[in-house]
C-alpha cells in the first residue's frame, strides 16, 4: 500500500482491489488500471447504487447532463464516478448517453421538465427556466426555499425528491459553490461560527454514529437565528421547524452537538 491510499475516502475514490482508474496509478494498489470512458446523464434524474444490482443502497442521483466516468460494465450496469460531486457507484448503462458538446446553461426552475441544477444547452428548456452557466444565485435559502415540500427520500438529491444532504447541495450548486455529497464533507465547508452568531444562509450539520449506512449525518440552513430549512424524514418532505426541535431531535437519536459553518457567496 502507498503512503496515499490510507487517506483516500472510498466512497469518492475510483478504485477498487482489481481495478482502479488510470489517474490513481501510484496513489492506490489495484490489480489493474484503466482510463474512464465520460458519459453524461440522458434521463432526467437517474439513481446510483452501492452494489451492482439494482436493488442494492441508493446513494446518489445523476442528474440530466451531469457527467459519470465509466470505468466498468456488467451487464446493463456500470460502476465508475459521478464527477460533479465525485460519488462512486453502479447505475444503469441506459441511463447515459455520449457527452456530446458542452453544456450552457443550468436549469433554474423547479418547475421545469428537467430538474433543477440539470447541465443543458440553449434549446433544452424555456429561457424562463434556465440561466448561464457562470450566472448564479446568492441566496442559499432562497434556493432552498423553492423545494419546499419537496418529498424527503434517502440517496435523493434532486428537485424530484431529496435527502437532507441532497437539498444542502442543491443549494450550493445553484449558487456556484462546492456541494459535497454527503454531511460529514458539509460540516468542512466555509469557516465555522458560534451558535450565538448562527443566521440565514449558514450550514448547520449533526454527524451521526458510525453504523451499517452511507449517510454520516445531517444536514440543514439556517434559515434565521431560530429556525432551519431542511430535508428530513420526521417531516416527510422539504420543510421548516424551530431549530430547537430539531436539534433535540437529532441529539435523541445519537447524533452528535451541532457544528455550524458559514460559506461565503
Amino acid at each position: 500500500m502507498t503512503v496515499f491510499a490510507a487517506t483516500l475516502d472510498p466512497r469518492t475514490t475510483l478504485a477498487r482491489p482489481d481495478l482502479a482508474e488510470q489517474a490513481l496509478e501510484g496513489l492506490v494498489p489495484a490489480a489493474a488500471y484503466r482510463a474512464v470512458t465520460p458519459m453524461r446523464g440522458a434521463r432526467p434524474v437517474a439513481d446510483i447504487h452501492a452494489g451492482a444490482a439494482t436493488g442494492s443502497e441508493r446513494i446518489d442521483q445523476l442528474l440530466f447532463g451531469e457527467v459519470f466516468d465509466v470505468l466498468d460494465r456488467k451487464g446493463g450496469r456500470v460502476w465508475g464516478q459521478a464527477r460533479r460531486d465525485g460519488t462512486v457507484g453502479w447505475m444503469d448503462a441506459d441511463a447515459l448517453t455520449a457527452p456530446g458538446a458542452l453544456p450552457t446553461r443550468r436549469v433554474t426552475a423547479v418547475t421545469a421538465r428537467l430538474p433543477l441544477n440539470a447541465l443543458i444547452d440553449d434549446s433544452a428548456v424555456g429561457v424562463d427556466d434556465s440561466a448561464a452557466i457562470g450566472d448564479f444565485e446568492t441566496d442559499l435559502v432562497a434556493v432552498a426555499e423553492r423545494l419546499i415540500g419537496v418529498p424527503h427520500a434517502l440517496g435523493g438529491r434532486s428537485s424530484v425528491e431529496t435527502d437532507c444532504s441532497g437539498l444542502v447541495q442543491q443549494a450550493l450548486f445553484a449558487c456556484g459553490r462546492a456541494g459535497p455529497r454527503r454531511s460529514h464533507d458539509q460540516a468542512e465547508l466555509g469557516v465555522a461560527v458560534p451558535r450565538s452568531e448562527a443566521g440565514r444562509g449558514d450550514l448547520v450539520v449533526w454527524l451521526s454514529p458510525t453504523g451499517d449506512h452511507s449517510w454520516t449525518g445531517h444536514s440543514a440552513l439556517m434559515l434565521d437565528a431560530d429556525r432551519v430549512i431542511h430535508a428530513s424524514g420526521a417531516l416527510g418532505a422539504v420543510g421548516v421547524e424551530a431549530f430547537e426541535a430539531a436539534d433535540a431531535r437529532c441529539r435523541a437519536d445519537g447524533f452528535s452537538a451541532p457544528v455550524f459553518r458559514r460559506v461565503t457567496l
